[in-house]
């Protein structure tokens, strides 16, 4: 019989919430505020956000791990990402947490990743806390979204304990927690408080021997492997002899060379480790995310990690463009494909899969703006590669195709409503609610295919005039809603290699949107701009002016070009076509056709024709 224990002496929380709603900057405030750093010591804001990706944009992309203490019980804390392709971080640290801090934004209300990451921790039947954050701006209205969150919860089913959640009202930037919103906070001792009194301590099986499930991989220059993991049951010290059992339910021996705890956001070496702690045993090669790590004595597998399937793939191949090699340092496939294997290991929401071609890989994960960012990442590490259109993974089900559906939230001007609603019902998307606050704004609600949101971001910001936000979660599996065109525009196809001249890409900018400048290298089968119509133009932006000795009696006019938008990743991967690639390198970025060479596209082009007017005459 099971004779369950808490350790009291710990907390171990989750702080979740939708992309932008102060989760990092809450947390930079619980550090100042539990005596972690000296008072006139200089602290960089958003602390967690240590990646360089994550400091540019703002946002969270990877769940890291940190801890605070207060009154003698220490708080290990978890900062979550808040955008729905990293839900895959979002699950992996929910394994380690016996609670959760929801972050809404007290305007905003409950965003999609807002139910994502709630009904995840429902499911795991963790105790709730839910802050009302950022009730200084102007258009708060926390009484509207705490009815809208406990909306929230009866629709995703909470029990009546989870239903039964404390409520605090918060200003993020401040460091301010309060009970009411008309009370005036001084500090987050009240945050702090709740979460001692709130949420339990860690429960183990105190006849149970040591078990600990790898959540998380990290890797040190100094130490190896880090295995990072909640300790299940049991206790560990550092010389203690484990094993590790595999998925394949393989028991191997292993040793750690160091065994450490979370102090602050650092780590901290220690002789053991209690039941309930988050530890991080260093120096072992043989282990993944999912893996029990037990005593040699008695071994135990816990139950592994399970995440959501990935619902979009995207292929990833050597760079075979006339300018390869000519900027990154990591060109050959065995390489990229090490590195996609490597970040596979750490990242459970990802898969990578080899091909028969043996130099390209398909690449499955949750959305493509988390491709987006592993690419960005892999470009700054000196790797060239092409990447190809995302496509969206269908399912078969009694003979029939199935595809990924996701309810799309869409926030506009009053007077966008018209073209938002039509591009959407083009591209097979099914309005289910639209709210009208009065104030200048309207929230609409849509059902519509993955596939249908993949290249429409951009265009969504330009009718918007970029005052649009536009958030979704996956809904579910439904059967194919029928085919559509994604892009009505064609491609300017240079049909030769050299630099592009002012005067040719002048005598081309009536033709469509250029994405080169002068001087830029060119080669056949790039592509140097968009085309008005929606058929692709093969053009020569080499093209120089004759020089000639006659002579006029004014001076040539200068060649005035409208200005080029640089080229971004998300832009890139967004505009290109399925019989088109993304060329990156750490210092350029350029569209190409996949066969580069004209006569071939061509021949191809009218095969296809031939065929389709053989299969409409049969």
């Amino acid at each position: 019989m099971k004779t369950l224990t808490r350790n009291n002496n710990l907390r171990n929380i989750a702080i979740i919430a939708h992309v932008d709603h102060g989760k990092t900057t809450l947390v930079d405030h619980m550090f100042r505020q539990s005596g972690l750093f000296r008072q006139n010591q200089e602290v960089a804001e958003r602390l967690m956000d240590n990646m360089d990706l994550e400091k540019e944009r703002g946002i969270t992309i990877s769940a890291k791990n940190c801890s605070v203490n207060w009154n003698g019980v220490k708080i290990n804390i978890l900062d979550t990402p808040g955008h729905a392709d990293f839900g895959g971080e979002v699950e992996r640290a929910l394994m380690m947490v016996d609670g959760v801090v929801l972050l809404v934004d007290s305007s905003e209300g409950p965003l999609p990743q807002t139910r994502f990451v709630l009904r995840k921790a429902l499911e795991a039947k963790h105790k709730c806390i839910v802050i009302v954050n950022k009730i200084d701006r102007k258009d708060a209205r926390p009484k509207e979204v705490l009815d809208e969150i406990y909306g929230l919860f009866l629709d995703l089913d909470a029990n009546e304990e989870q239903i039964d959640f404390p409520v605090l009202y918060a200003v993020g930037r401040e460091g301010i927690a309060m009970k009411t919103p008309d009370e005036k906070g001084k500090d987050l001792s009240v945050l702090f408080e709740t979460i001692i009194n709130e949420i339990p301590g860690p429960e183990y099986d105190s006849a149970e021997p040591f078990q600990m499930l790898v959540a998380d991989l990290g890797y040190s220059d100094y130490l190896g492997r880090l295995a990072i993991g909640k300790i299940a049951n049991g206790s560990i010290k550092q010389n203690d002899e484990l094993v590790c059992i595999n998925e394949a339910a393989q028991v191997l021996p292993l040793k750690i060379s160091k065994l450490q705890v979370y102090d602050g956001v650092n780590l901290g070496d220690t002789a053991s480790a209690e039941a309930g702690d988050i530890a991080i045993l260093a120096g072992i090669e043989d282990v993944h995310i999912g893996d029990t790590i037990c005593n040699r004595d008695n071994p135990k597998p816990l139950k592994r990690i399970a995440v959501d399937e990935p619902t979009i793939s995207m292929m990833f191949s050597i760079n075979t463009s006339p300018l390869s090699g000519k900027e990154g340092k990591h060109v050959q496939s065995n390489k990229i494909r090490e590195r996609l294997f490597k970040e596979a290991l750490r990242n459970v929401a990802l898969k990578v899969e080899d091909t028969p071609e043996g130099d390209s890989f398909v690449v499955k994960g949750r959305g493509e703006f988390q491709m987006a960012i592993i690419i960005e990442t892999m470009r700054r590490e000196g790797y060239e590669l092409s990447v190809a259109r995302p496509q969206v993974i269908y399912r078969m089900n009694n003979g029939k195709r199935l595809e990924p559906i996701e309810h799309l939230f869409v926030d506009c001007d009053e007077s966008f409503v018209g073209v938002v609603s039509e591009k959407l019902s083009r591209r097979k998307g099914r309005m289910i609610n639209l709210v009208n606050h009065g104030s200048g704004r309207v929230r609409m609600e849509f059902s519509i295919p993955s596939r249908s949101l993949i290249g429409y971001r951009n265009e969504f910001l330009t009718d918007t005039r970029g005052t649009g936000i536009m958030n979704s979660y996956l809904q579910g599996y439904e059967e194919f809603r029928g085919e559509f065109s994604s892009r009505l525009t064609g491609s300017l196809v240079s049909d030769r290699q050299g630099e592009a001249l002012s005067y040719a890409l002048y005598n081309l900018e009536p033709r469509g949107i250029l994405f080169v400048v002068p001087n830029d290298p060119v080669y056949e089968g790039m592509i140097v701009g968009e085309h008005n119509r929606d058929n692709d133009l093969d053009v020569n932006p080499c093209k120089g002016k004759k020089l000639t000795n006659m002579r006029a009696s004014g001076k040539d006019d200068s060649i005035m070009l409208t200005p080029v938008i640089p080229m971004t990743l998300e832009k890139a991967i967004e505009f290109i076509k399925d019989d088109e690639l993304v060329e990156v390198t750490p210092k350029s970025i350029r569209l190409r056709k996949a066969i580069l060479a004209s006569q071939k596209r061509h021949t191809l082009r009218n095969k296809a024709f031939s065929d389709k007017l053989e299969s409409i005459n049969a």
